[in-house]
């Protein structure tokens, strides 16, 4: 065995990068399968079958495909061990492989004839059962023409889960990881149940201080987001294999502890270091070894019990010492990488590190029992929250995972707030909270009130709160809350709710206010559904697979193209130079949809059709006949009475339903159909010259970044999906589109003078040689810029993409991101334009600084 993966080891170093070395158990009961999604110098998919006691291998640059016409390249590389089936994460630069690993799928295959002839005849045919992956399917050995690595083909053979390419392709409508979801099929769980021991015997060889071998030397990374518990129904049938811990009542918290700097981040990467001020001094002096350390935070009542409402009144009191942090996992510990070594031993380090460093206020979450009925039956009684349940062998994984559960006392989670009614009677403040949760395209569904559980200084502080947030527009879609007098506010403060149960009708009963959250996005919150546990959902799976068989025969997965869109000529090329058909646009905006109608809500938008692809004939559209454009509406004739009406795309299907119609690009302008004479932003484009390297627009920005703080401007960074960069100011105070205008022209005139030989104050190709053009043109009225998520109508199919000012040194170009590669993006989405809204000021003071004078 350690022969068959002699090459893949001398093309690693097993210090460095978090793959395994060995591992694994071959599984005779059921051999494994897994498609791993692979950014490396180019997104292929790595495809793996066990055999013989290890992972026999192909890389298949497109996928495999439901097409029984289509014979996908697939190219044999090197044997790897069983337990790679389970690795995902990011490989490092400079290791062989750099780039980011997802688990595409996984499940069971069944050979068809024997195995290791057709394997070694170059003609294996097998049976799939996989998530995405179904059905028969051969790989075929070609005649090679001296490649060092054997060319074979992967085709799907005739069956009933065959379909068209132009109807379905799994690898663009099916882009995400699996790796949370339970191995499918029974057979499944035996290969599963045996795979288990391998990290724990792995764990036994440990350095001299006290890590396990396997874990290899890091770096403290600058960010890491943690590990999330999957809600179930019921414990697991096999106790014994788990940990069990309490569930606390408070706010995750991460903590990254290098010498003597200290910082606490939430989950969502928010740095609180400066809101938990005696926390923050009693890890200095605690003096922890370096890692990053995985807890909650929570405040307790006077009978010892986490209490959220007290945890609140601490930081709304700004009265933090009472705030005590349960410490459960060290993902980096020591200088080393942690995440792939077993639960129990990174417990066991993190608890030998605070039994040496006794505190009152950081303690180790310890583990209760082994029967997690009696647990759940206990932790109610006592009126806590309910418990947590780890797989002692489980690997830290950066996503919810189904080896952490969540096993809950009642009914309780995360509502955004989206309205209030009036008080009644002797009530001040509000009467009851209107609330909801997004479905899976993003729409905000109502799902209810709570009107209970508020004290006296609760209300008065909600009524503060959402009246700054006060609106005209329902948040909700149209008639989903019946018409009396409410209050709507725009959704973005989010509730904690305790309720009996859920209705037919999809709304809440018995709800009972627990506090408001500050650590998690309004965007995020969608309705929690409890999953059964792993056999449970293997049984029903069985028996759900063996109805629809019967009754209508085997189908390939779902796609998420909506079945009401009729796409024409899909097959059609776009862009020569990465190939992208106009499908695969379609579905790239099925994929960002809901994150670009952020950026799209309201606004006018000027489409850029594109029939005949990159390179063709353009038509450049802010005005058409929206009866072909279904989620594209007309807006008000009166905005513009001089032109037609102009466009408003109002939902994700209006973005597809455009794509259709050839648009690829979405521009917007920088005014809302609500207040069209009043911009509420300023836009400015760095527009490089001939001659002008990335470094150079990099540095611009900085300085565009710089001198935008020094007038007390907030700025958020985009990529253009082209050559430059787009700095976005958001605005507020009501001034018209000439004076916005000749104010951003102003302030490009004054960068233009202080460093001439950096920019170019006129637009012509002769002025900005060597220089960059800030254009300020976009802030005139009826003037669009490309929106954030638009695909570019350039080779290559960049996009625009929202990032952080703290990742401008990283990016490498302005299409850095482009619709083939946007899946390494999609985690971050619009994370790093988070506070926008409410970052925008009036430029009264940044115009008298300038010295700038209305006309």
């Amino acid at each position: 065995m350690r022969d068959a993966l002699k090459v893949y080891q001398s093309k690693r170093d097993f210090s460095i990068t978090t793959e395994p070395a060995e591992g694994g158990e071959a599984t005779p009961d059921a051999l494994t399968f897994v498609i791993q999604k692979h950014w490396a110098s180019r997104l292929h998919y790595d495809f793996r079958l066990e055999l013989d006691g290890t992972m026999k291998s192909w890389a298949v640059p497109k996928g495999p495909s439901y097409d029984t016409k289509d014979k996908r390249m697939a190219v044999h590389v090197e044997d790897h061990p069983i337990s790679y089936a389970s690795f995902e994460g990011t490989i490092p630069e400079k290791q062989y492989g750099a780039g980011k690993v997802i688990i595409w799928d996984k499940g069971t295959w069944q050979p068809l004839g024997d195995p290791h002839e057709g394997y070694q005849g170059g003609n294996l045919k097998f049976e799939i059962h996989g998530h995405k992956m179904r059905g028969k399917w051969v790989l075929v050995r070609m005649k090679g023409k001296g490649e060092k690595q054997e060319p074979w083909l992967l085709i799907k053979e005739k069956d009933g889960y065959a379909r068209p390419a132009a109807e379905f392709s799994v690898v663009d409508e099916m882009p995400d990881s699996v790796s949370k979801l339970p191995m499918p099929g029974a057979q499944a769980a035996k290969a599963k149940a045996k795979a288990k021991a391998a990290p724990l015997k792995s764990a036994a060889r440990a350095t001299g201080h006290g890590i396990p071998a396997q874990a290899p030397k890091a770096a403290l990374p600058a960010s890491l987001s943690p590990e999330l518990a999957t809600l179930v129904d019921q414990p697991p049938g096999d106790p014994a294999e788990w940990i069990f811990e309490v569930k606390f009542d408070g706010y995750r918290l991460l903590a990254r502890i290098e010498g003597k700097q200290v910082q606490l981040m939430t989950r969502n990467g928010h740095d609180w270091t400066h809101k938990l001020e005696p926390l923050h001094k009693e890890l200095v002096k605690l003096k922890l070894p370096d890692g990053w350390y995985d807890g909650e935070i929570v405040v307790h009542d006077e009978n010892g019990r986490p209490n959220f409402g007290l945890l609140q009144l601490a930081f709304d009191g700004a009265n933090t010492a009472d705030i005590v942090y349960f410490l459960f996992d060290a993902p980096y510990f020591k200088g080393y990488d942690l995440r792939n070594v077993p639960l129990e031993t990174r417990r066991a380090l993190l608890g030998a590190a605070l039994g040496k460093a006794s505190s009152d206020a950081v303690r180790f979450s310890g583990e209760f029992g082994t029967d997690p009925e009696e647990l759940v039956l206990a932790a109610c009684k006592l009126g806590l929250e309910g418990v947590i349940g780890k797989r002692r062998d489980s690997l830290y994984v950066t996503r919810r995972s189904p080896d952490w559960i969540k096993l809950k006392c009642g009914q309780r989670q995360e509502f955004v707030i989206g309205g209030y009614t009036d008080p009644q009677g002797a009530r001040t403040g509000i009467g009851a909270l209107l609330l909801g949760t997004h479905d899976k395209d993003g729409v905000l569904r109502y799902a209810g009130n709570v009107g209970s559980g508020f004290t006296q200084a609760v209300l008065r502080d909600l009524k503060e709160k959402l009246s700054a947030l006060d609106t005209d527009e329902s948040p909700f879609p149209p008639k989903a809350v019946a018409r009396r007098k409410h209050h709507w506010v725009k959704p973005t403060l989010v509730a904690e709710v305790s309720f009996a149960e859920w209705t037919s009708a999809g709304a809440i009963r018995h709800a009972v206010f627990q506090g408001l959250r500050s650590d998690k996005p309004a965007r995020a919150i969608g309705r929690e559904v409890a999953t059964h546990m792993e056999e449970s959902m293997q049984t029903q799976s069985k028996t759900k697979a063996k109805s629809a068989s019967a009754k209508a025969g085997p189908v390939a997965p779902l796609g998420k193209l909506p079945a009401t869109l009729k796409v024409t000529h899909g097959e059609r090329v776009i862009d020569k130079q990465s190939g992208a058909t106009k499908i695969e646009l379609i579905r790239y905006y099925a994929l960002v949809g809901a994150m670009m109608m952020e950026h799209l809500k309201g606004r006018p938008v000027s489409l850029v059709r594109a029939p005949s692809g990159v390179g063709g004939e353009l038509f450049f559209q802010k005005h058409a006949d929206v009866d072909k454009l279904p989620g594209v509406k007309q807006m008000d004739p009166a905005l513009d009475p001089e032109h037609p009406p102009m466009l408003e795309v109002g939902s994700v299907g209006g973005i597809l339903s455009a794509a259709q119609w050839n648009v690829v690009e979405f521009h917007t302008q920088n005014a809302t159909g609500k207040s069209y004479e009043a911009p509420n932003r300023m836009v400015f484009d760095l527009d490089p010259g001939e001659g002008v390297d990335w470094a150079a627009i990099q540095e611009a920005a900085q300085l565009m970044h710089a001198f935008l703080d020094e007038l007390g401007l907030p700025s958020f960074l985009k990529t253009s999906g082209g050559k430059g960069l787009h700095v976005v100011v958001p605005i507020k105070g009501g001034l018209d589109w000439d004076t916005v205008k000749d104010f951003s022209q102003e302030v490009v005139r004054h960068m233009a003078l202080t460093l001439p030989e950096r920019f170019a104050f006129k637009s012509g190709p002769k002025n900005r040689v060597g220089k960059i053009f800030i254009d300020y043109l976009r802030n005139g009225r009826g003037a669009t810029t490309a929106c954030a998520w638009s695909a570019r109508v350039r080779p290559g199919l960049g996009i625009s993409v929202p990032v952080g000012w703290d990742e401008l040194a990283a990016l490498k170009s302005g299409d850095q991101w482009t619709v083939h590669n946007a899946h390494t993006r999609l985690d971050h989405g619009n994370a790093p334009w988070d506070g926008y809204a409410k970052a925008a000021k009036t430029l009264t003071a940044a115009m008298k600084k300038l010295g700038f004078k209305k006309q």
